[in-house]
């Protein structure tokens, strides 16, 4: 199975978002991962819809957005629209709203042609997204409680991995992307990648790197 490395611009010079996004293809990179957040599902603010349009010219990489955000269905036209590959949306902020509005955001997105996943906090069951694997394009999970670049790994997530893996598999989707999303280091990668995840976001460990093409090698292993 591949393993794509998809940098996080979270991490990046927000003034020069435009170099570092040719430098990550420059690098290697397979993806890139668009953090968006509303200051209310979590505490911070990053960018909307503009950052990714004004991006896309940029890179002929996937921009795989991350929807950490309150009532998820009112963007996702806004993120399509602007070049999204891919938009995931986070069962915690569904699940507040009603129990089919995690499942009526997935189709809203795949109704634009986009590719789509569920998200899970370190603290919510892998289980409570098994509903929905089989409409998913990928499903994310979180490695770190979301809001902040440059937290640690919380390793228990590692059999929340191996759980979404087999299940996958059992449902006759062995090859489904399984993203990891916290505290990526070129340390930690190999066993992540082991426990079943293909698809890694990595941040600090890449823009803080010396090296970046070096950083993201190490990583994809």
């Amino acid at each position: 199975m591949q393993t794509k490395i998809a940098p996080s611009i979270l991490s990046a010079d927000f003034s020069v978002m435009g170099e570092a996004v040719k430098k990550l293809g420059l690098a290697g990179a397979d993806m890139i991962h668009c953090d968006v957040m509303d200051g209310s599902f979590v505490e911070p603010i990053t960018f909307g819809g503009q950052m990714v349009k004004n991006i896309r010219p940029l890179t002929d990489l996937k921009l795989d957005v991350h929807l950490m955000i309150e009532h998820p269905k009112t963007q996702i036209k806004f993120f399509a629209d602007a070049g999204a590959d891919v938009i995931t949306v986070h069962y915690g902020a569904c699940n507040k709203i009603s129990p089919d509005y995690l499942r009526e955001t997935l189709e809203l997105i795949k109704s634009y042609g986009v590719a789509c996943g569920a998200v899970v906090n370190p603290d919510v069951p892998v289980e409570k997204i098994f509903p929905v694997f089989e409409m998913c394009d990928l499903v994310l999970l979180m490695s770190v409680f979301p809001g902040y670049g440059g937290q640690k790994f919380i390793p228990e997530v590692m059999d929340k991995i191996r759980k979404a893996r087999e299940y996958a598999v059992k449902i006759g989707r062995p090859e489904m992307d399984i993203e990891i999303d916290g505290g990526v280091t070129t340390e930690n990668a190999a066993a992540i990648r082991a426990a079943g995840a293909n698809v890694l976001v990595a941040g600090s460990a890449v823009f803080g790197a010396p090296d970046m093409r070096a950083a993201i090698n190490k990583i994809k292993g």
